[in-house]
């Protein structure tokens, strides 16, 4: 992502939102090994919960356009994403450029000792409603924090156990 203008026609949805979150999770395995299990966009549904991911344009690497559709009882929340950087095994960008969620994120890869890797996921998103979204952010923040968490925590637990990639 330019730090300075919207990427690849991506207009505001490059720029970053008022919506911010981030988790962190230590994975007892080799960064390039973490990379590409998080690299397996079908696979997310594995760890993010309610969650169908697919590819749906490209090889799922740089420019290609991710789709992850979350579904609760009647309420359904699609999510497209372009992939904008892939600089393996330590940084994956996107930018959140549906309807409804918009907004730059990463997921960096940081190698440590011993095998093992510290994952960041970092989320600006434009918060919908205006005034009321914004308002209603820190309410929401809490819950979408613990369960981007959640998430994380799944996906080295994955692969920690090999189940992943």
């Amino acid at each position: 992502m330019s730090e300075t203008g919207p990427v690849g026609g991506l207009g505001d949805a490059a720029q970053p939102g008022t919506g911010e979150v981030t988790a962190t999770v230590i994975v007892r395995a080799p960064a390039p090994r973490v990379f590409a299990a998080f690299l397996d966009w079908e696979r997310q549904s594995d760890w993010i919960p309610f969650t169908k991911v697919r590819v749906v344009e490209g090889d799922g690497g740089e420019g290609s356009l991710i789709e992850a559709v979350t579904a609760f009882g009647p309420a359904v929340v699609r999510d497209e994403m372009r992939v904008v950087r892939v600089d393996a095994p330590y940084e994956l960008r996107v930018v959140h450029c549906g309807k409804v969620l918009r907004g730059p994120g990463s997921m960096r890869c940081t190698a440590m000792g011993g095998d093992r890797t510290q994952v960041v996921m970092h989320e600006w998103f434009h918060l919908p409603g205006g005034a009321a979204g914004k308002l209603a952010w820190p309410v929401l923040w809490p819950g979408s924090k613990m369960g981007f968490k959640g998430a994380l925590k799944k996906f080295g637990r994955l692969v920690e156990e090999g189940k992943l990639p």
